[in-house]
């Protein structure tokens, strides 16, 4: 089979496709038939080296979505032929830029008909990221503000639907040029991130019960000055990584919390996936594809994916 893999960590051009052995699955796991990896920055902190791989040479990617060919012993969720998505892959296993992919079955949910492999693939990582976020951590409820931080992102566009069909009312950031989109996708109040009067803004709008952040570095102090007593602040990411208040006493003073988190720390991947696949099949939740890429040009993604400005998501299609 064909698979993208790097040998050594280093920038996009380490990516080469190489021949190799089809896997064999073991207990507990499934292989499938890959029609689709979702592309993730966290696909690119492995390859940087900046998180570290199980081992060299490295399959990159942790999302999948594809057809079931093989069932190793005491996996019985599925059979050949089911059709399926997935995520939580490329971080203790090789990962999903391939033709067959293993996957422990318990990182699967069945892939609705109406919903193509391209989509699946691109809601699985982003898709529980936003969930695990605003309704474990985050305990988002009916009639509560959300404050959804780059909506036009790929966690973004998928939290800002998520917190819709929950019955929130959703403030969310992005570039203006994305501002026509988003109230297609659930959000009530658009604000332009860039803007000098952010946080007077965000207030206007409602102090949100629940803040949902991908860079806690430009905005944890932010975040506490425009919460809502009792809100929940839940991070998911950052740029650097010296991340602190400037003056804790805005969120000691209102009792907020803070929850940082990690997709990969989920502990029910595949009933957060059943989930997300109930809503993908009720329409009420559609991940936004940007762009499709061939496994040969899978460097040409991980570029993409950090550099280019983009709504929704980027998606390899095998």
């Amino acid at each position: 089979m064909r698979a993208v893999r790097y040998h050594e960590h280093g920038g996009p051009e380490v990516l080469q496709v190489d021949d190799v052995p089809t896997p064999e699955p073991g207990p507990g796991e499934v292989r499938i038939a890959v029609e689709a990896a979702g592309v993730n920055p966290v696909d690119t902190y492995f390859r940087e080296g900046a998180y570290a791989p199980p081992a060299l040479p490295m399959i990159p990617g942790s999302d999948v979505a594809g057809v079931v060919d093989a069932v190793g012993d005491d996996a019985t969720r599925f059979e050949p032929g089911d059709r399926v998505f997935g995520t939580g892959l490329g971080n203790d296993r090789q990962g999903t830029y391939a033709e067959e992919v293993l996957a422990p079955e318990d990182r699967l949910a069945a892939l609705p008909d109406g919903v193509s492999f391209v989509e699946g693939a691109a809601v699985a990582l982003v898709g529980v990221t936003a969930w695990r976020a605003l309704f474990d951590h985050g305990d988002l409820n009916p009639a509560e503000t959300c404050l959804v931080h780059g909506g036009s992102g790929g966690v973004g566009h998928v939290a800002v639907q998520l917190a819709d069909a929950a019955g929130a009312r959703v403030t969310t950031t992005a570039s203006e040029a994305y501002h026509r989109r988003l109230p297609e996708f659930g959000a009530n109040a658009i604000l332009d991130y860039a803007r000098d009067d952010l946080a007077e803004a965000v207030v206007d709008a409602g102090n949100p019960d629940v803040v949902l952040d991908h860079k806690l570095d430009h905005y944890l102090q932010f975040d506490a000055d425009v919460a809502a007593e009792g809100a929940r602040v839940v991070g998911i990411g950052e740029d650097d990584p010296a991340v602190g208040f400037d003056a804790v006493g805005a969120a000691r003073s209102k009792d907020v919390e803070f929850h940082f988190m990690s997709m990969y720390n989920t502990p029910d991947f595949a009933g957060v996936l059943e989930s997300l696949a109930t809503l993908m099949a009720d329409g009420l939740l559609v991940p936004d594809v940007h762009d499709t890429y061939a496994l040969d040009e899978a460097a040409d993604a991980q570029r993409d994916v950090l550099d280019a400005s983009f709504f929704g998501k980027l998606v390899v299609d095998v």
